[in-house]
């Protein structure tokens, strides 16, 4: 029997994060925004909560919760509904984290698992992405060249979540016709930051373009060891987690223009009683709950254990364009005002546009 009514468990870790968007994310959303930056207390506030450690094993001092993708995507979409630049800061130590749990070695869990388990955070990251024209994950121009018993990274990655601060990297790159992850330590010879990125979204979040010069890594430092990891899998994980950020995103930008337009009046009457912004607003609603459905059966089939590659990659896609088309129409809803930067929705608008071109910002 087919149910995507999630658990008991997965309720209550849903309704504690929905908590802690409303209580502690939203009231700082604006100021990170405009100021490019987020506090650090809400950082720690995030971490002492276990979003991004919950799955590390008991034996390395973790809490030893399973690895579910359907909870990662209720997560995923409560945090976007707060922010999504303080989501992708909070969510980022996964993009180590959970690779190594689910593929890495033994030698590998237990050299890094253990130090995320301390009570600050600990800042660590994915690179990804490329900054070239029709990136494409299944062929990355970022190269691994065996060499004298290590790898040899060459090539460039951008939009690195807190890139800079990250203390390892998981670089992916293509290797003997495939793709692996390499873990990259902070100051590592031929590793090097090229800048902070200044993009139209995420303005509070640091997204970095780095540089691989013939970086070395040794070979206990590919993913999985000899073996490598399934680059495809782990990617399906991320389509998933970010087709359930878009719907967060869109699910707030639905939720203000509503409320506004109930309260809006023009000419005596709330504008949302008129047809134009009531069908605009139904269609909304309708294009959020079909894509939560879409990531929620290619989560379903990840955690089942059955190959999802179709469901991710329409999850994501679909979610790239409703998200746009959502917080546009919610911007749309508010006329005038939804230009002016006091109102969220502009906000939404400028991070649900970046959806198109995300990829591996996230692990669920």
């Amino acid at each position: 029997m087919v149910s995507f009514q999630p658990g008991e468990e997965q309720q209550l870790i849903r309704e504690t994060v929905a908590s802690f968007a409303q209580e502690q994310i939203r009231p700082a959303a604006h100021e990170a925004d405009e100021g490019g930056a987020i506090p650090d207390g809400l950082v720690q506030q995030g971490w002492e909560l276990g979003l991004a450690t919950s799955a590390i094993p008991e034996a390395f001092g973790g809490v030893g919760e399973p690895i579910s993708a359907m909870t990662g995507a209720l997560v995923c979409e409560e945090l976007a509904w707060g922010d999504l630049s303080i989501a992708l800061h909070l969510l980022a130590p996964r993009l180590l984290i959970y690779p190594v749990v689910l593929a890495g070695t033994a030698e590998q869990q237990e050299q890094i698992l253990p130090a995320f388990t301390g009570n600050s955070f600990r800042a660590a990251t994915a690179a990804v992405i490329e900054p070239r024209f029709g990136f494409d994950l299944n062929e990355l121009s970022t190269t691994a060249q065996r060499s004298n018993g290590s790898y040899v990274l060459s090539g460039s990655k951008c939009l690195v979540p807190i890139g800079g601060s990250a203390e390892q990297t998981l670089v992916y790159a293509g290797i003997e016709g495939g793709a692996g992850g390499f873990i990259v330590n902070k100051g590592a010879a031929g590793i090097s930051r090229i800048e902070r990125e200044k993009n139209m979204g995420l303005r509070a979040l640091e997204t970095d373009e780095i540089d691989l010069d013939r970086c070395t890594v040794p070979a206990a430092g590919r993913l999985g060891g000899d073996k490598g990891c399934d680059f495809a899998a782990l990617m399906n994980r991320s389509r998933v987690g970010l087709a359930a950020l878009a719907v967060g995103v869109a699910r707030a930008a639905f939720e203000y223009a509503r409320d506004y337009a109930k309260e809006r009046k023009a000419f005596g009457v709330a504008i949302g009683q008129k047809q134009a912004i009531a069908f605009m607003l139904a269609e909304m609603a309708t294009e959020i709950d079909a894509t939560r459905l879409l990531t929620w059966e290619a989560a379903w089939k990840i955690d089942r254990g059955e190959a999802a590659t179709r469901e991710a990659v329409l999850a994501k896609q679909y979610a790239a364009n409703m998200v746009l088309k959502v917080t546009d129409n919610a911007v749309q809803v508010l006329g005038g005002h939804g230009y002016i930067r006091e109102h969220p929705v502009e906000r939404y608008l400028r991070n649900g546009r970046g959806f198109a071109t995300f990829e591996g910002l996230v692990m669920i």
